[in-house]
This record gives C-alpha cells, sequence and structure tokens, in this order.
C-alpha cells in the first residue's frame, strides 16, 4: 500500500489540534511588549488556573513540559531541601535525571512499571528520613498508563510537612486533578496533550508553601528563575520573549476548555478510556497498567508480535500513529491515547488500524470484534 497522506494522532503527545487553535496561529504576530499582548495574556493566566483548579498564579515557559519540571526542581532546591522521587516508569525516572543534573540530595523509590505508586510507602520514607521536603511524583506515567492517587499522596506528605511535586504533563485534563482542594503544592505541564496545543510551552503553577522554598533557595538558574516570571506576572508580561503564536492559539484552546466545561472533559476521557479498554481486552489482549490512566491505555503484546513492528505497520500503512513501549518496555506494549481533541470516532480507527495490523502479523482472534465492542460500549451510555 501507498502511505496514505490522511493521517491520525492517538499517540500521548503530541495530540490533535482543533482547526480553530490551528487557525489563530496564522493571524499576523503582534509585539509582545503591548498592551495587545498582555491582555491576552491576562486573560491564559485566569483561564489556565481553572484547568489546573487553583487560585495560584500558572507561569508560562516556551519549553516543552520537561523545562516546567527542571524549573521545579531547580528553583526548590534550597539548602538542607532533600528531594524523593517516584520513580516508576521513563517519566518518573526524568525526575531522578533532573535531579542528578544538578547536584541536588535525593533519593528515590522504586516503583514496578506497570504499577501505581503505594502512598504508605512513600510515608515510610518520609516517616524514616525527616530531611525530606519535596516528593517528586506523577499524575499519569506515559510510559506505563499508569494514573497515581496524587490526592492520597498530597494527604501523606502534607503530614510530614514536605511539599508535593506533580508532573501533570500528560494527565492534565484526562485524569481529574484539583490541585488547591487536595492541596497539591507544584503542577506542572505541557501544551501538547490535553490543552490540544502543538508542543512548545510548558506551565508550572506553586502553592504558596512552594514559594515559601523557592524564596529562601539561592536559584541556580537563568531563564528556568521562577522569582522572575513571577515578577513580570504581576504585570501580565514575561522575563524574556514568549511563544506569541502558541499563547495566542493556547487563548483559544482556553476558550474552548471552558466552554465545554471541565468536569465534562473528564467524563469524556472516563469514556473513551474505558470504551478503548473493553475493546483491547474483547481481542484477548492484556491491559498493563494496573492502575490505567484514561489520558492513554497501555497494552501488553502477545507472545511472538514485536511491539516496535506493529506500531511501525499501523503508521506506514493506515497513516495512524499510537506509541510504543519506551525504555525496558520497548517492544513489548503499545499505547492507545484518547487525550485532548478526540471523540469516538478517533477511537473507531485506531481500533480498526490495530486489528488489520494484528491479523497481518499473525494474531489469531475474532475480526471486528474490537470494532463492535466499541460501538456497543458507546450505545449503552449514548443519549
Amino acid at each position: 500500500m501507498i502511505t496514505p497522506r490522511k493521517r491520525y494522532l492517538l499517540t500521548p503527545g503530541p495530540t490533535p489540534v482543533p482547526e480553530d487553535v490551528l487557525l489563530s496561529q496564522a493571524r499576523p504576530i503582534i509585539h509582545h511588549r503591548t498592551g495587545e499582548f498582555r491582555e491576552v495574556l491576562k486573560q491564559v493566566m485566569e483561564d489556565l488556573k481553572y484547568v489546573f483548579q487553583t487560585q495560584n498564579e500558572v507561569l508560562i515557559f516556551a519549553s516543552s513540559g520537561t523545562g516546567g519540571m527542571e524549573a521545579a526542581v531547580v528553583n526548590l532546591a534550597a539548602k538542607g531541601v532533600k528531594f524523593l522521587t517516584v520513580a516508576g516508569g521513563k517519566f518518573g525516572e526524568r525526575w531522578k535525571e533532573i535531579c542528578s543534573s544538578f547536584g541536588v540530595d535525593f533519593v528515590t523509590l522504586e516503583v514496578e512499571w506497570g504499577k501505581a505508586v503505594e502512598p504508605q510507602d512513600v510515608e515510610e520514607i518520609l516517616k524514616s528520613d525527616k530531611n525530606i521536603k519535596v516528593v517528586l511524583t506523577t499524575l499519569c506515567e506515559t510510559s506505563t498508563g499508569v494514573v497515581n492517587d496524587v490526592r492520597a499522596l498530597a494527604e501523606v506528605v502534607k503530614k510530614y510537612d514536605a511539599i508535593l511535586v506533580v508532573d501533570a504533563i500528560s494527565g492534565l485534563l484526562a485524569d481529574e486533578l484539583r490541585m488547591d482542594e487536595w492541596g497539591i503544592d507544584v503542577v506542572v505541564s505541557g501544551s501538547q496533550k490535553g490543552l490540544m496545543l502543538p508542543p512548545g510551552l510548558g506551565f508550572i503553577s506553586l502553592s504558596q508553601r512552594a514559594w515559601d522554598i523557592v524564596e529562601k533557595a539561592d536559584v541556580k538558574a537563568y531563564y528556568f528563575d521562577l522569582k522572575k516570571a513571577r515578577k513580570s506576572g504581576v504585570n501580565y508580561d514575561t522575563p524574556y520573549t514568549p511563544a506569541v503564536s502558541l499563547i495566542m492559539a493556547l487563548k483559544k484552546a482556553l476558550e474552548m476548555i471552558k466552554e465545554e466545561g471541565i468536569e465534562n472533559i473528564w467524563a469524556r476521557h472516563a469514556q473513551l478510556a474505558g470504551i478503548c479498554r473493553n475493546a483491547i481486552t474483547s481481542l484477548g489482549l492484556k491491559l498493563f497498567a494496573t492502575r490505567p490512566s484514561n489520558a492513554v491505555t497501555s497494552v501488553s503484546l502477545p507472545e511472538g508480535i514485536d511491539g516496535s513492528e506493529l506500531v511501525k505497520f499501523i503508521r506506514q500503512e493506515f497513516g495512524v500513529s499510537i506509541a510504543g513501549g519506551q525504555g525496558k518496555l520497548k517492544g513489548k506494549i503499545f499505547r492507545i491515547a484518547h487525550l485532548g481533541y478526540m471523540n469516538i470516532f478517533d477511537l473507531l480507527v485506531g481500533i480498526a488500524s490495530l486489528e488489520f495490523a494484528l491479523h497481518h502479523l499473525g494474531y489469531k482472534f475474532e475480526l471486528g470484534r474490537g470494532l463492535l465492542k466499541v460501538e456497543e460500549e458507546f450505545l449503552k451510555q449514548y443519549k
């Protein structure tokens, strides 16, 4: 077959971008040191609070979500502050790598890939080491498809006068997260996931407890200095040149998010995730994550099927992009996202392409069973 020109993104980032959001970037660019742009920045900073479910300011950087992760570590690395990193996948390991890069004092809680961290395990470490003041974890561990119970983690961490930092880069808007209500101190995210934007923006929001540490820290950062960003943000400005076109797109995406409503968005992701998981298991496949996220479904490969080959075949033959395994899971799992600007028809495309590929690679199953399951599950809930 000739590689089709029409393409579908069912990866956990980048995700599909709505047409109106794309078109908002095509308008003539405006200068960032003007009242016109500051009005845009004022609006998006206010609307981001709704997405993060916080009254704290949300700072914006021209970076990927990893920039927000780095900003969290370097700005919280005050003298005498020890970190605990929770590593249950590729992005939990990224917390370790960032801490190592900056030479901060940290220990790691290793969690089996595919499983969620147990809050009591975190509590045992905090109980035994009073020097730990910052806990770094993920909401959705994108590499394994696991969602952690960050609400329970926040309760534990607060008991020991520490702060909880959550990488919500892929989980934001897919998995429920209420920063203020749950007592989460720092939330980091990125633009190319649930926010329905191209890559290029990183976000971070801090509680007052977290700012108290930042204010005492001798920050070894220039661009990612949160104190500078906060000072500029008071006047709806940025210390350095912002990604103007992406912020214009962000304004449009946030308008769409507010129109749909965050509760409805959480419900839509939960519905698609449930339908996807039922379709997958109807094909005789096993889910990899023991506590699956609503952002992405991870699936163990049957014996004799190589995950990398499966992903490549689907992309090249049908123009459908799903994700393979990362790190030690490479070739062993595949991942289908139902994140951001997606609906039931995106899921039908994904399951159809998966069935075609599995059939081609010799896996034995009842052809069409997954598609039928998608339709059956959707119609149960359709009103």
